[in-house]
């Protein structure tokens, strides 16, 4: 508290402590249109809460005092790129940890384990998760691809692209370091082979791990521009959650765009209903929604 006061005159201290007005209709209306233009995500109104309180956060933060003031501040203030990407960090990055839905890992072990040896030992795997927030979801498929093609006594030739539209998840992300409780849950050896103890109890990722995977910034509305192609397996999970029907559609349309010839799409239960991606083919799975690309639609 000594800190705010000696950053803060003191209204603007006891400003800091008291609590904002409720957002009104027509704020709350401002804020859902500029979030879903600039990011695809849609916030319905009984989450009109959460957004006033991450607002009301970075608010204080920085000494401002109305949403209306904020948001003037958001879209034309002179610092509004870089006050926008902390805003958005706030908003999307969500809780997660290593191997956070094991049915769907186990199909991608199954995927890889029963696929043709011989293109994965001439040209390698590469796989893709997309909205992969603080790493924990790439650095996951990376030990399963290891594990398989240790069990495959294949060469490891595999490669793991971490994206998502928020840049503090993605500097962490490429960090390696972790809480060691987000790897609660973990089988003992996994943890033994992939991580190493490091200060404050925390733990880092085995350079091994560390160097077949890579990080980029990337919004899902700009897909078109992704240089990804030919991707063996992408990995889209608790994204599409956020966005309306229709742009949940474009979106896997897109990344369907990006798949190898038999490459295999794997998203949350439950994110896409009533609709069969064109060229894709449903993977029998009660616990986990996936496709595979049809090997015709190579052209």
């Amino acid at each position: 508290m000594a800190q705010m006061h000696n950053q803060l005159s003191p209204a603007e201290g006891i400003w800091a402590l008291r609590r904002l007005p409720e957002m009104d209709e027509v704020q709350f209306s401002q804020w859902q249109a500029l979030l879903e233009h600039r990011t695809g995500i849609t916030l319905t109104a009984e989450r009109c809460s959460f957004l006033e309180t991450n607002l009301g956060i970075r608010m204080r933060e920085i000494g401002c005092s109305s949403y209306q003031a904020y948001y003037e501040k958001i879209v034309s203030g002179p610092d509004a790129v870089r006050e926008w990407s902390t805003l958005v960090d706030r908003l999307t990055v969500q809780e997660t940890r290593f191997f956070r839905d094991p049915d769907a890992f186990r199909l991608v072990a199954d995927y890889v384990m029963t696929r043709p040896r011989e293109p994965f030992r001439k040209s390698g795997l590469e796989a893709w998760s997309v909205g992969c927030s603080t790493g924990e979801e790439p650095y996951t498929l990376a030990m399963i691809l290891n594990e398989c093609m240790g069990q495959l006594a294949l060469q490891p030739l595999f490669g793991v692209t971490g994206s998502d539209i928020s840049l503090p998840a993605i500097e962490k992300a490429r960090q390696g370091q972790f809480n060691a409780r987000k790897l609660l849950g973990m089988d003992e050896n996994m943890k033994t082979r992939y991580f190493r103890p490091a200060e404050r109890n925390t733990v880092e990722i085995v350079s091994s791990i560390r160097d077949r995977v890579c990080f980029t910034r990337l919004n899902v509305l700009d897909l078109d521009k992704a240089p990804m192609h030919g991707m063996n397996i992408i990995f889209c999970q608790n994204l599409l959650i956020y966005f309306r029907r229709w742009r949940r559609r474009e979106i896997v349309k897109r990344l369907a765009e990006r798949l190898a010839p038999g490459g295999l799409l794997v998203l949350g239960q439950g994110e896409l209903t009533d609709w069969q991606p064109p060229g894709l083919q449903r993977v029998p799975s009660e616990h986990v929604l996936a496709w595979i690309k049809r090997q015709s639609d190579e052209e």
